[in-house]
């Protein structure tokens, strides 16, 4: 007889968890809900406290749990160098990304973070990752889909160590060589770097058809959030100068600078980066016109845009003299999350500050957050917070090495090629009976690779796992061949020595951001004595490592052949296997190469153009012609083709301007 009480029991048993269950119910959680209705419904919940927390990113030094949760941090970056151990594996990096993210999820509301990385030429970050070349080496391929396959590779390498944002693609269009990041720079002609954001297809994901312009898309758990950067003019600062002053008119900005953005935001780029320079005296950080005004509103961007590290405390001189006006003048321009990346207290304590006394519209706010959880949303952060190790296989891949060295060798340009087609130097003969390499850029890892490889200004040596020019050239030629290796080698040396022939390797010095700056742009000495020393005592082809074209005229006589072989990344093999014609030279001068240091700022199509090597210059083997010699801006293709190419870039790059 007691049945009765004990299905009523199991009734109001049920009611209630029913009723629990329609209480925990929230639209924000569930993935089936469109996005825009997640969003208003996270945001509807939300204190000032956590949307300023999600308007705040802060350096991997100042994060933990506590700080996540307490602040409602919305993002932690890497900076350059900034690890969680040296040579740390992928299962450190996953786990220490899972410990900040566990304080996220345990706030109120379980937003996560997100995390980012300046995974600008691979994951260059960490230890034996791939490093492909830097993009100026890339631009010189003229090869979108080899660009989006690098993409791809990269992304799986980023997620590897658990990581799902990456500070890249730079898409500057670098307009002088003096400039410290002109190798991040694919091209001083936008229309290569239009071609090159097809990067971020291979970070994302192909973009579906119909897809609604603007929109941030990340196709899934193997890809990651690109970044283009630096909005916008970075490139074309005074003297090269970085963070300097852009004068340029209207018709500059639009024809030279904006392009790329007009691409990458059709591709569905989910983030933007303003840059530290200023244009026509306007710091980018404070222009509300550009930022708002034609970004936001003109272009239709719908991801987040993002500072440059400390990027606000720059809107003033000295940085950081007055932070809440910089704070106040960077919001209210359009920036939605700001790299502080140490001081954010002061920054949280600023931005409710403003808000509260109505300096800072709660509009302006709301936009932000809307951004920023928009992305998260689309890539998948809610339904997949933590990180796993089902990608750490994918570092240093095998497949990766030989995509870095396809890239390699489709970015050398060849210069020059003895002294007249009936004597040409390369390729090489894998049989010889002693050979010479020389040079301090031959047996030099760090130096392959440039800056932003394992820390932020790279470094000298075995930074990472890779294979050296050397050692390529050691594994190309024949067992019988005898390698001889001298950095320097002296008069008496080469007199006492009988060198079948002799390569020499030689370029610059890693550098990144200001402290490349350079008003002369030599090489790093004695690289010309080791020239003079061995190109005058046998044939010898010299090898370039340089983030941008050097002085190399006054030398040019000395040797029979010259290679530009730009920041290779750690895949050296790519070099030997053009130079010993396992492959053909294809790449072309992605920017001028000026005869002096006097010439410059010199681009192709400008009234006075005089260069030592035109831009889309580049020689193929056993051709008396380059591939093709470009003495116009117009000159990316040969023939027919070259035509339709240009007159189809400028009318879509007419189209992308006004479409709004």
């Amino acid at each position: 007889m007691t049945f009765p009480n004990i299905s009523w029991a199991c009734l109001l048993l049920l009611l209630c968890f029913a009723s629990m269950g329609d209480a925990v119910y929230t639209k924000y959680k569930d993935p089936k809900q469109p996005t825009n209705t997640r969003i208003k419904d996270l945001i509807s919940r939300m204190t000032l406290a956590e949307k300023i927390g999600q308007m705040t990113q802060i350096e991997r030094l100042e994060a933990s749990a506590d700080v996540m949760k307490k602040h409602f941090i919305g993002s932690v970056l890497s900076g350059g160098g900034s690890v969680p151990a040296p040579q740390a594996t992928p299962s450190i990096w996953v786990n220490m990304v899972n410990e900040f993210q566990k304080g996220s999820l345990s706030t109120r509301l379980g937003i996560p973070m997100i995390y980012g990385i300046d995974a600008v030429h691979g994951n260059n970050n960490v230890y034996n990752a791939t490093l492909f070349p830097h993009n100026v080496g890339l631009g010189a391929t003229r090869d979108p889909d080899l660009i989006r396959r690098i993409g791809e590779a990269t992304a799986l390498e980023v997620r590897a160590t658990g990581i799902p944002y990456t500070f890249a693609p730079c898409i500057a269009v670098c307009r002088d060589p003096r400039w410290g990041r002109c190798y991040e720079s694919y091209s001083e002609d936008h229309r290569v770097v239009q071609q090159m954001t097809d990067i971020i297809l291979g970070l994302q994901g192909e973009i579906p058809m119909n897809h609604t312009k603007g929109v941030p898309y990340i196709a899934g758990k193997d890809k990651v959030a690109a970044c283009a950067k630096h909005y916008v003019g970075d490139g074309g600062t005074h003297s090269g100068i970085n963070e300097n002053n852009t004068i340029v008119d209207e018709h500059g900005l639009l024809g030279i600078h904006m392009p790329p953005y007009y691409d990458s935001i059709i591709k569905g780029v989910a983030t933007v980066m303003v840059s530290y320079s200023s244009l026509n005296g306007v710091k980018m950080h404070a222009n509300h016109d550009l930022v708002t005004g034609y970004l936001k509103s003109k272009l239709h961007f719908r991801g987040f845009v993002i500072s440059d590290w400390q990027g606000i405390d720059r809107i003033t001189s000295p940085p950081g003299s007055n932070y809440t006006y910089s704070v106040q003048a960077g919001i209210n321009a359009g920036i939605d999350m700001v790299m502080v990346p140490f001081n954010y207290i002061d920054y949280i304590n600023d931005v409710t500050y403003l808000v509260k006394k109505g300096i800072i519209n709660m509009s302006r706010i709301d936009d932000a957050v809307r951004r920023i959880l928009r992305v998260k949303f689309t890539m998948g952060l809610f339904e997949n917070p933590l990180a796993d190790l089902s990608f750490a296989d994918q570092l240093g891949k095998k497949e990766h090495r030989e995509l870095a060295r396809e890239a390699v060798r489709k970015s050398l340009v060849l210069l020059k090629n003895g002294n007249s087609p009936n004597q040409q130097f390369l390729p090489l003969p894998k049989k010889a009976r002693s050979i010479l390499v020389a040079g301090s850029h031959a047996s030099n890892l760090g130096y392959q690779c440039g800056g932003w490889s394992v820390q932020w200004m790279g470094g000298s040596g075995n930074i990472t796992a890779g294979t050296t020019i050397l050692d390529a050239i050691k594994s190309t030629v024949a067992d019988s061949t005898h390698v001889v290796h001298t950095e320097n080698p002296d008069e008496n040396f080469m007199k006492s020595n009988d060198f079948s022939f002799a390569i020499v390797v030689v370029g610059e010095p890693p550098y990144a951001e200001t402290l490349g700056d350079n008003a002369e742009l030599t090489i790093l000495e004695p690289g010309t004595d080791t020239i003079r020393t061995v190109c005058s005592a046998a044939k010898c082809a010299v090898v370039i490592i340089s983030g941008r074209p050097v002085v190399i005229e006054p030398y040019l006589p000395l040797m029979e052949a010259l290679v530009a072989a730009w920041l290779p990344g750690t895949e050296g093999q790519g070099v030997a296997d053009v130079l010993f014609g396992d492959y053909g030279f294809t790449g072309k001068l992605p920017r001028t190469w000026f005869k002096s240091v006097d010439q410059l700022p010199m681009n192709v199509g400008d009234p006075h153009y005089d260069p030592l090597f035109p831009f889309g210059f580049g020689l193929a083997i056993n051709s008396s012609q380059p591939g093709f010699s470009a003495s116009g801006a117009d000159r990316l293709r040969d023939g027919n083709e070259r035509i339709v190419y240009a007159v189809l870039s400028s009318v879509l790059s007419v189209i992308l301007m006004f479409w709004a």
